[in-house]
Formats: structure tokens, sequence, C-alpha cells
């Protein structure tokens, strides 16, 4: 943080006049209803606002408490319940609204004996206390128009000074329905997503005390300037010293991403809004805190996974900022596990994780959390398990509570009775005993018991994801996604930094082949340093602008990777495959950009690839009508069954109603495989599977009947399937598929399950 203040803004300017009058209010003799009438008159004239009006929760629903230009007669009347209404809908999610014709929201709802009607233009904001909303501070206007960016900042830092107000005077009532919620002692079952596979028992140890800020107005503006700067610099000297001292025993993607984590600590942007709410007349917790609020309001309205994980980092590091200026420093790690335990936050950065002993951690369950949040790759790679998405954790859960987590499920077990804990001891003994028995077959072939070899190759993604090919015995890695490099990366990696992962992952590979999947960019996996605008805009991102598509328009990204894949593989074979092929021609302009490349640096001297296998994904549905005309070009093609799928089926796998509703094993997606294998039988081309699909012992069967004969899987379904293939009859399934494919049960699931126990096929049950 520089320490060369910037001029107040006009927001700050504004802010401040109104805190300074605020200020005067609080510290006077007048009750706190006077003080509530006096406010809303206070920002009334301010933001020269035809009505202001406040809402306070009170059992259960939101009271109008006071108000300027609404019908006096609606105070202590008008109640509105969470979700009702425009100020029910603030309150429960935590958002800001500015709308120039609030009835023709969707959830606006008429309060005759406020006399609202003659007003037009709505803006409103929570009003916030311990991270719930306690209230809401609106204005209105007669004419219709939206508020300034400004004017919306201030009612922000005003609701701050609100929320103390109204706490000191005991005017909500949140405190006693938290600490009620806090005394249940029975038993519950939480439910949330798996981020990090695996299992763990411990007592329950929250991550960081609460810190509730009780001052909000400064006296000394600069002072409050200069507790920050300090604060600042103690910060980043704690990260660079963590980073530093991190180790995982082997080098991994996570290390890029304590770098990138660093940058956020280093973000002028970030100190600059913090900057600017000191000079709003804020104290240095409050400034910290304020900026962080509006951070988990945007966060709530991104959809974008990668984005939303961009801005938990920058909420790990507020957490860690407002602890150090308010001297409250002590986390779980600082006064260390003392036994096991099971850790407990809303959110958690790599860097706090790290602060763990990793022999006393066994799992961590977040409220929040994703699939691709920085942590989450931290975390796996410490061999933690993580449940995140978990909701309430803080009113369900206390300190010290005995903990089951079974991230597989994603469950948590508090407080369980004897008979859930003995069911997780057994479920956790015998995963240990079947993960032992599997491991006897890493060195056996995957071979059928009629003698059919079948090729077993791993899906990875990361550096240390390689390790996996020692451990489950797989033939190889059948697709490796070099995108995450550039998702968890702050910047766009560049082709040394590429190149230097590529040959890393060769290397640990050894004579093993490794098939890398160009970059698979945009629709959801939109990357914030790169203008893609179209895809931001889009509505359906899975069918539009990304992987090759987007490649192919930015011919510089992928002259980059070409150049890093071609010089990381010199002397070796390069097999490279390209994503979301539509039509021959797309496949064709790849090929010859990456032809391009090859001869541009055999031209300038490089060392280069002793081979060239080229392949595509078929995941677009349409590609069937044309893939005879690729196959004489092609060396290999892999079948993406989880875009496959969706495009089948025109139903989107993250779409919580449609998740489960179309099965792998349905006759459509079953007759179309069968019809992939045929059209590709009799040409050189190598065929195989690499999805989820193939990863699951049952499904994996009937592909192997369909025709596939080498599938590329998670590495956890390695040992599985290898036991399911070695006990399964190849000969005798493909000579019955045709009947299932042509006369299929309404339960296709249960059909080939019925093959399987009838043929003593191994399905892991």
């Amino acid at each position: 943080m520089t320490n060369a203040p910037p001029p107040p803004t006009s927001a700050a300017q504004s802010a401040r006049t109104i805190l300074t009058r605020l200020h005067e209010v609080m510290a006077s003799r007048v009750n706190a209803q006077g003080k509530l009438n006096q406010v809303v008159g206070i920002i009334g004239e301010c933001l020269d606002s035809e009505v202001c009006s406040i809402y306070l929760l009170r059992d259960g629903a939101l009271e109008l408490y006071a108000t300027r230009g609404l019908n006096q007669e609606a105070v202590h009347v008008t109640r509105l319940g969470l979700g009702e209404g425009l100020v029910g809908t603030i309150a429960e999610h935590i958002e800001t609204l500015n709308l120039d014709e609030a009835a023709a929201h969707p959830d606006f709802s008429y309060r005759p004996e406020t006399g609202e009607e003659l007003f037009h233009s709505f803006a409103g904001v929570p009003i916030i206390r311990r991270e719930r909303a306690v209230g809401v501070l609106c204005v209105q206007h007669a004419e219709p128009r939206r508020y300034d960016d400004i004017e919306i900042e201030t009612l922000q830092t005003v609701a701050m000074v609100l929320s103390e107000l109204i706490t000191n005077a005991d005017l909500v009532d949140t405190t006693a329905r938290i600490d009620a919620a806090a005394t249940d002692q029975s038993a519950q079952r939480l439910t949330g997503q798996k981020l990090v596979d695996g299992m763990g028992a411990g007592i329950a140890v929250f991550h960081q005390p609460r810190i509730t800020i009780e001052h909000t107005v400064a006296d000394d503006i600069e002072a409050e300037r200069h507790r920050v700067y300090a604060a600042f610099d103690k910060m980043r000297e704690q990260i660079d010293r963590m980073a530093s001292q991190a180790e995982f025993g082997v080098g991994g993607e996570h290390e890029e991403v304590l770098e990138t984590y660093k940058m956020f600590a280093y973000d002028e942007g970030w100190s600059r809004r913090i900057n600017e709410a000191i000079d709003s007349g804020l104290t240095a917790e409050a400034a910290i805190e304020r900026v962080q609020q509006r951070t988990r309001m945007r966060m709530r309205q991104i959809d974008d996974p990668l984005l939303r994980d961009r801005m938990h980092d920058l909420e790990d590091l507020s957490n860690r900022l407002i602890r150090i200026v308010s001297g409250q420093m002590g986390t779980a790690a600082q006064m260390g596990l003392r036994q096991d335990s099971i850790l407990i936050a809303r959110n958690l950065g790599p860097a706090e994780l790290l602060e763990y002993d990793r022999r006393r951690l066994k799992g961590v369950v977040l409220e929040e959390g994703s699939l691709t949040a920085h942590v989450i790759i931290v975390a796996r790679a410490m061999g933690v398990p993580v449940v995140g998405r978990v909701r309430d954790v803080r009113s369900s859960i206390r300190e010290g509570d005995l903990l089951l987590l079974d991230a597989g499920n994603g469950t948590v077990n508090v407080r369980p009775s004897q008979a859930v804990q003995d069911a997780f001891d057994a479920k956790l003994e015998a995963s240990q005993k079947r993960r032992a028995s599997l491991a006897t077959l890493r060195d056996l072939p995957a071979v059928t018991k009629d003698g059919v070899a079948i090729e077993l190759m791993i899906n990875a993604g990361l550096r240390e994801d390689v390790a996996a090919l020692d451990l489950t015995g797989a033939s190889g890695i059948g697709l490796f996604r070099t995108e995450f490099q550039f998702l968890v990366s702050a910047t766009l990696p560049q082709r040394e930094r590429q190149q230097r992962l590529y040959r890393d992952v060769l290397d640990a590979a050894g004579d093993r082949p490794v098939i890398f999947r160009t970059v698979d960019i945009g629709g959801d996996k939109a990357l914030p340093y790169m203008n893609v605008e179209d895809a931001e805009r889009e509505e359906n991102p899975a069918m539009g602008w990304r992987a090759l598509r987007l490649a192919l328009e930015r011919e510089g990204l992928l002259k980059v990777q070409a150049r890093a894949l071609m010089e990381a593989a010199a002397g070796r074979t390069l097999n490279v495959m390209f994503p979301m092929v539509s039509e021959p021609w797309e496949y064709e302009a790849a090929r010859d950009l990456f032809v391009r490349q090859r001869e541009w640096l055999k031209q300038r001297g490089k060392k280069l690839p002793a081979a060239v296998r080229y392949g595509a994904m078929l995941e677009v549905p349409g590609l069937i009508e044309t893939l005879d005309l690729m196959l004489p070009h092609l060396d290999f093609l892999s079948i993406g069954t989880n875009d496959l799928t969706q495009f089948l089926f025109a139903a989107d796998r993250a779409h919580p109603r449609l998740a489960e509703r179309y099965d792998w094993l349905s006759p459509t997606v079953m007759r179309y495989l069968r019809r992939v294998v045929t059209t590709v039988s009799g040409s050189k081309v190598a065929l195989g599977v690499c999805g989820e699909m193939g990863g699951r012992p049952l499904e994996a069967m009937a592909l192997l009947g369909a025709g596939i004969e080498r599938l590329s899987i998670t590495p956890a379904g390695v040992g599985p399937v290898k036991a399911m293939i070695r006990s399964l009859d190849l000969g005798a399934l493909r000579a019955d598929i045709p009947a299932i494919l042509a006369y299929p049960s309404p339960d296709p699931r249960g059909q080939y399950r019925a093959w399987a126990t009838k043929h003593g096929v191994d399905l892991g049950d």
C-alpha cells in the first residue's frame, strides 16, 4: 500500500459529510428512536432524496422503524418477511437494489399504508452485522431514475454506521436467534459438495474467532490511514514468509497458486478502495470491512466460478488484514491443533490452510468453496478431504463438537450417535481394505478373463497429478488438461512457463504416453485477464465461444502453446488433441497451425519432437456425420462423454434438476457410442473415451461391451475399473450387447447390472 493517499473522491466527501453529522447524532442523548428519525432526515437531505427509510429486523420480520417521506402512520406498522418485497429481498440475499421503476421488479410488494405509490425509483442496501442482514436502508424518488454509484456507495457506508448504532441500542434480535440455534445438542447431518475426496473424524475447530467492529466512525482519518499502512506491511511479510516455507514434497501447480495469492496481497486497486473508505470517515477496521462487504455482494452476483474464486482470495486477505489492524491475530492455526480436528470456515485462502499442522488436520468444512478454488488445489496436494457449500455451519456446529466427514458423499455428521460412529468406522475400515486390495492390482495387466488387453490411462491437469501413474499402474495420461495452468494463473502464462510445465510432465511420465489437450477456455472457464467479451454475455456458455472455437480466433494463444509443446517434447513423441471439434475444417486449421509452428521452430534451429501425433475430441454429436472425412487425417480420437451427453440430451449437466435425469447407460448414449465404434472400425485411428463415464465400473463395462478398448479416467477410478476388467468375459458381453441395444429395458442401468451379477463381474459393490 503506497504511503501517498489519493485525493478523496466525491463519494468519500459525500459520505464524510453525512458521517460527521451522524457522529453528532450518535453522541447525543436522544433516545434510539429519536436518533433514527434524525438519521433518515440527514440522509434524505444530503442525498437530496424525497424518501429515506430504515427497516430493522424484529421478531423475524423487517419493521419500518423510521422514515422521511412515507406516511408516519406506517412506522412500526409496516412489516415485511425475509424475501418479501424489495426490502425483504435485499435482506435475504444481502444484496443492493438500484431500480428506476420499483413496481416493475418481480419482488415488488405494495403496502398502501406507506403512501409509496407516488414514488418510482428505489435504491436499498442491507445493514449488516456479523455477516447477516439486520436491516435495510433505502431511498426513493418520485421521478424514475437510477441512483449514481456515488449515492449507492454513500448508502453502503452509512449502513455500516447504522449497524453500530442499532446494535448498541439493542434494536435487533439476531444475536438471540443465533445463540438459541447454537444451543442445539442433537445430532445433525449436514450436506454439501465434495471438493476433495476422503474421510476424516475429529473435533470441530473454527478457523478464526468472529471479529465484531465496535467503532466505525474515525476521529482522526490520517491516524486510521497509517494503521492500515502498517497492517498491509505486516500482512505482506506474513504471506511472503508462508509462501517461502510451504513444502509439499514435490513441485506442483499449487506453487503458482501461492504466487497468484501474493499478487493479490500487493494489489494497489484493493488498497486504494480501502483508502477511499477511510476518506469517507470510517475507522481502519470499518474501511476494510466496508470493502469486504462489497466483495461479498459481488461474489453473490458472479456466475463465473473462476472469478468467484478470485474474490474468495481477496476475502481471505481481508480477514487477515482486519485481524492484524484490530490486534486480534489469534486463529486456530496459531493456537495449534491439540488433537485430530476438522476445520470449520466460511472460506479459506491457500496461505491460511498452509498454517495448519497436517498431522492433526483431518478435514475441512466450508460454508462456501468450489472445485476450482485455489485452496482446493492446495488441499488436494496436502491430501486433506474437503466438503464445501455446507449451509449454516456456525448455527449447527459448536467448537469441540465431534464431526465425521465423508467428502465422497458430501456429508458431515455433527455430534453423531454411537450407531452413526460405528457405521462410519466400518465404512472407513472397508474403504481402507478395499484400497489395499486394489493396490495389489497396480502391477497386474488390465486384461479381461478372455485375454483382451484394455488400455487404462489417467486424466490429469496439474504437475503433481503425474505421480498417480506410479501409484495406479496406469499406462499413460490419456487427457492432460492444459487449461488448468491458465485457470490458476493471475496472468496469461508465458511460453517459457508453459514449456516448463509440459517438459516436467513428460519427464515424470517417462516412456508412458501423454496426450495434451490444447487449452479449453471460454464459456464457463472465462479468464479475467482475457477480454472475451462475447463469452461474458453468453446465455449458454457451454455451447458458445469456447475451446477450439476461441483458440482459432485467438491464434496467438494457440501459437504460443504449440511452440511450448513442441520444444518441451524435443526428441520425444508429442500427442496433441484438439477439444470440441465440430467440423473437419476446424481440426485441419488447428493441425495446420501446429505444422507451421513446427516449421518455424525448425528454421530457428530449435530441437523438435521425434514425431507428432494429432487427435480430436468427439464432444459435439454432429461430428459423427463427417467423421469419415476426418479419419484419414487423424491418429487418435477421444470421446468426451461429459459434454457429449449434455449435447445429446440438450440438458445442461450443471443444472440441478437435470444432473441426474439422463443416464449414461441410456440407449441414446450407448447406441451413439456404438455407431462411433462402427465408423472408426477398420481405420488406423485409435479410439478411446476420456470422461467420468469410463471411471465407474458399471459404465466402463458397458463401454467395453460397445467396442471401446482405451479408457482415460480419474486416478481414483483405475483400481476399481481394473478389478472389473479382470473379472469380465468380454466376448460374452459383446455377444449380448446387440440384443441389449435392440431391446432396451426401461431401466437400462438395472439391465447392465443384472448382466454383471449373472456373470460374476466385480463392480466393487
